[in-house]
């Protein structure tokens, strides 16, 4: 058993990606945040709405144990109670384009910057990590 578990070890290490795809993604990871930004404005705009994510609870009628003592070796007591239910609902939501197409533009001035800022450092971890 102890020998099975050391043999997935090198496999876990590996599904992370190697040094250098390590370092490359640390040093990157500002610029891959602005690019889902990037991509969910993009999205807004074509759309025309956005999406709003918001938790609600609803009340669901389950089975569950019924209160009172319980012995060992016995059967459990159950009954139907109210529980609550976390669900998460997506709900579109109005958007400004004017405001939209300026938070874009932002973006992308955000984007060039952090490129101009990771070339460097993408640059260094190829250096320090040859593959």
């Amino acid at each position: 058993m102890r020998t099975r578990a050391l043999l997935l070890i090198p496999l876990a290490l590996v599904a992370c990606g190697t040094p250098q795809e390590q370092c490359i993604r640390r040093e990157t990871g500002e610029l891959r945040k602005i690019e889902r930004l990037i991509a969910e404005t993009q999205g807004n705009l074509a759309r025309g709405y956005a999406y709003e994510y918001r938790e609600v609870t609803r009340w669901a009628w389950v089975a569950c144990i019924a209160p009172g003592p319980h012995t060992p070796g016995t059967r459990v007591r159950t009954q139907m109670c109210w529980e609550p239910q976390e669900d998460t609902v997506r709900e579109e939501v109005p958007i400004d384009p004017a405001a939209e197409k300026r938070k874009l533009a932002g973006l992308f001035e955000r984007r060039a910057a952090l490129m101009k800022a990771a070339a460097p450092a993408v640059a260094a971890c190829k250096a320090a990590y040859p593959e």
